[in-house]
């Protein structure tokens, strides 16, 4: 297929159309590229293709820096001018508050501000996850290929931090060697890396099974000079894994970033935004909506390891904390501690069934790319709450979440902040402000 290159889609792939007015979703494309396509998979509405050959490329394509990005899934839009990303995610954003929450175009326009850019474009992140298949007998240990189709071996990540970028291939070279005398058993591994504190984590995911703990952490250790290497065991269905448990191999057991003012200690299963300035982007944007005075009651549901509790509660005068992830209660109790703070409740449970009684004169929701269930909808929309700040990792399930606040009738939309905490990706963050209806 020739086609003429449209748009980016929420997603890996860029949008043109066919001759019979089919929507055709392309691999390696970027907006403005004039590519001759094949075809990989047709339907009634739709095709996926494949670019095999950019006949004029777009003003907006740039050569990636990496030079695994057209074969490895971790930065699909790597081929596309940074600006271009930014107004594309922009775009998104729109699109979707525009049709799955029934804005409309003219009102979803005025709401969505510029994307935000925390930060430099490549070398951003804190964190990368490698991932490990057996071939032809041997352990294969690298970056997940574009549309999951097997396993990239690649030596370094370009996302992640500069100053440990080496992690990649030290990691995989260590898990290579090991694996070759010891059945691992190892799905993925997590590096972690902060340059503001020198933490180094390497955690590995596994199941409950026979593991080498002394050698694993030796030669690990030698390799990455890690200050914590653990191994967090789950089982269950693929999609639907369940926390085992875990165990410290070496080192302390856990990693430390720090966040503005605050220093923040996080276990291997838990959440953790992945951009440090980006994390420090949404605080900023969180505070600012919210504006808590010393009198103020707050409520931070989805709270993870605290990284809005913490600033809250240095402003306002009580925090109703609510996080269902049991290791990420323990990280939040232990930061609160850690930081002095006593005007904090850490609750564990689901955040519908442990909603606060107390009501809330602020409140903050970061839940996960799932988006908020409608019974926490509900309740929020029962607060004589001034402000609530939704934090949001998904456009369309935040554009669903505020059509039912329409729909409830209490509180609106008054502006909608995306930052690129992704950036070479198709993600993007957001921060939104709801306030009552006049």
């Amino acid at each position: 297929m020739r086609l003429k290159i449209e748009s980016m889609a929420y997603g890996p792939d860029a949008v043109a159309h066919a001759d019979d007015g089919r929507a055709v979703f392309v691999t390696g494309a970027v907006p403005g590229d004039v590519v001759e396509a094949e075809v990989v998979r047709e339907e009634k509405r739709l095709v996926k293709a494949r670019v095999t050959a950019v006949l004029e490329p777009s003003p907006d394509r740039v050569e990636p820096r990496c030079p695994w990005a057209s074969v490895c899934g971790g930065c699909p839009w790597a081929a596309m001018d940074y600006a271009a990303q930014l107004a594309a995610k922009r775009d998104n954003v729109v699109q979707s508050l525009s049709r799955i929450g029934h804005l409309g175009a003219e009102r979803a326009e005025a709401l969505v501000a510029p994307v935000l850019a925390p930060g430099a474009s490549w070398g951003y992140r804190n964190k990368v996850e490698l991932a490990v298949e057996r071939r032809r007998g041997r352990a294969v240990v690298g970056m997940h290929a574009q549309g999951d189709s097997g396993v990239v071996k690649v030596d370094r990540c370009l996302l992640l931090d500069a100053d440990h970028e080496g992690l990649v291939k030290a990691v995989s070279g260590s898990l290579s060697y090991l694996a070759n005398s010891h059945n691992l058993n190892v799905e993925r591994v997590g590096i972690r890396a902060s340059r503001r504190t020198g933490d180094v984590e390497v955690a590995l995911w596994t199941e409950p099974s026979p593991f080498p703990r002394a050698q694993a952490a030796k030669i690990l250790g030698d390799a990455t000079g890690a200050s914590s290497i653990v191994r967090v065991m789950t089982k269950g269905p693929l999609k639907a894994r369940k926390l085992a448990g875990t165990e410290r191999l070496d080192g302390n057991g856990w990693w430390q970033e720090r966040i503005l003012d605050e220093t923040m200690r996080v276990s291997a299963p838990s959440f953790f935004q992945v951009n440090t300035l980006g994390a420090e982007q949404l605080v900023q944007l969180v505070l600012e909506a919210l504006e808590p005075g010393a009198d103020d009651a707050a409520m931070d549901l989805y709270s993870g390891a605290g990284t809005f509790t913490l600033p809250l509660a240095r402003r306002a005068s009580w925090v109703d904390a609510v996080e269902s992830y049991g290791p990420a209660v323990g990280n939040l109790r232990h930061n609160l501690e850690r930081a002095g703070i006593d005007n904090a409740d850490a609750v564990g449970g689901d955040a519908g069934r442990e909603f606060p009684d107390e009501g809330a004169d602020i409140v903050v929701v970061d839940p996960p790319r799932a988006g908020l269930a409608p019974d926490v909808v509900e309740k929020l929309s029962t607060l004589d709450a001034r402000a609530i700040a939704y934090v949001s990792c998904d456009p369309a399930t935040l554009a669903r979440d505020l059509d039912r606040f329409e729909e409830a009738g209490r509180f609106s939309p008054v502006w909608v902040k995306p930052v690129d905490l992704f950036a070479q990706t198709f993600h993007v963050e957001c921060v939104t402000l709801l306030r009552p209806r006049s």
